[in-house]
This record gives C-alpha cells, sequence and structure tokens, in this order.
C-alpha cells in the first residue's frame, strides 16, 4: 500500500463511510469515522441555523481535533494503514458557508492554529454524486435532522469542496460517484483499490466507475 494516511470526503450524503468501511477492511486498516451524533447542535442548527452555526461548527472542530490527534498518533504494529471518512479542513469549508464573515474570520483564527498540529493524508478520495442522488441518499437513510435539506445548500457545500481542491495543492482522486454502489457492485470497489495502488503526482486525477 502506498498511503498510509487516506481521507475520503464528499458532500451530505455521498457514501463516504460506506467507503470508508470497506476500504479499511479491504487494507485491515484503523478507521476513523466522524461522529456527528454526538453533536448536540446539529439538530438545533437544521431548526435555526443562523442562531446555532457557530457553536455547531466549534464543536465539530474540537471534536474533530480531538480524534484525529489521538488516532494518528497512535502506533499500531498491526494497522498501518489509516483511513478516515472526513478531512480536517472539512471544518473550514463548513463554516465559510455556514457562519457570516465576522464569525468565520473568527473561526479561521482557530481552525489556523490548530490545523497545523495534525498530520494531513497522503491522499484525498472525493465522492462527487448528483444532487438528485444526494437527496435520495439522506431520503434513504432517514435521519430525521437532514429530511428538509434544501437543494441550494448542498449546492453550496459542493461548489466549497470543489473549489478547494481547485485551488489547493491536494492530492486528489475526484470519482465520478453518480452511479456509485460500492455495497451492491464489487467492480465499484475493486476501481477504487486499483487506482490507490498508483503513484500519483499533487493535483486532481479523475476517476470513472464502470457501468
Amino acid at each position: 500500500m502506498k498511503y498510509s494516511f487516506i481521507t475520503i470526503e464528499g458532500n451530505i450524503g455521498a457514501g463516504k463511510t460506506t467507503l470508508a468501511h470497506l476500504l479499511s477492511k479491504h487494507y485491515n486498516a484503523r478507521l476513523i469515522l466522524e461522529q456527528f451524533a454526538d453533536n448536540p447542535f446539529l439538530p438545533k442548527f437544521y431548526e435555526s441555523p443562523q442562531q446555532f452555526a457557530f457553536p455547531l461548527e466549534l464543536f465539530f472542530m474540537a471534536e474533530r481535533f480531538k480524534q484525529l490527534k489521538e488516532l494518528i498518533q497512535q502506533k499500531d504494529l498491526f494497522q498501518n494503514v489509516t483511513i478516515s471518512d472526513y478531512l480536517f479542513t472539512k471544518c473550514l469549508l463548513f463554516a465559510k458557508v455556514n457562519l457570516p464573515d465576522d464569525e468565520f474570520r473568527l473561526y479561521q483564527r482557530l481552525f489556523e492554529i490548530i490545523h497545523q498540529q495534525l498530520v494531513q493524508p497522503d491522499i484525498l478520495i472525493y465522492l462527487h454524486v448528483p444532487l438528485i442522488k444526494l437527496q435520495q441518499n439522506i431520503k434513504k437513510r432517514n435521519r430525521p435532522y437532514e429530511q428538509n435539506i434544501q437543494n441550494e445548500y448542498l449546492f453550496d457545500i459542493q461548489e466549497t469542496y470543489t473549489n478547494y481542491i481547485k485551488q489547493h495543492n491536494v492530492k486528489t482522486l475526484f470519482i465520478d460517484a453518480s452511479k456509485a454502489d460500492f455495497l451492491g457492485n464489487e467492480e465499484h470497489l475493486k476501481t477504487i483499490i486499483n487506482a490507490l495502488d498508483r503513484e500519483y503526482p499533487t493535483g486532481q486525477h479523475f476517476i470513472s466507475l464502470p457501468d
């Protein structure tokens, strides 16, 4: 395995956690999953975004930092690969969408102090999924507080992710996951595994899944 720290990212409902589970099983890797259910502000945020956006994002940043710092620094003789279903920079990307300018500037200052202390992933897998399929996936997993997420919000998140990837030197496998079925179609998973067998220069590398 050429990469010791792999991160999977994508919009809400893109299938990040499913792919992370499957890859961690294949590589016998340590698995870091976002503990979103522990955030007490999440249901409140969807009811009143302006009131609860700042505590929501602060809580997420603190929990992600604690989780990544603990797990990445623990050495495991039997697991040389770590796979995470989120990128720590996700904190800043969601905050950019959710916070007003003055709060975002404060949040960004905190983020920059914390971010320097973490190990960065060797490669990012980004799952790009159309809004229609995102909404289908959100409905299927049936988390009550997510059911009224608007397309406009998903579009803003999608644009923020793609702009970040384009503007920063992040080694990224950009996956067209519009028809992805990692649980039901083993060829889709094999395509990702085969892609991870190669060395890539910094930048975006587009991967298509078979029909």
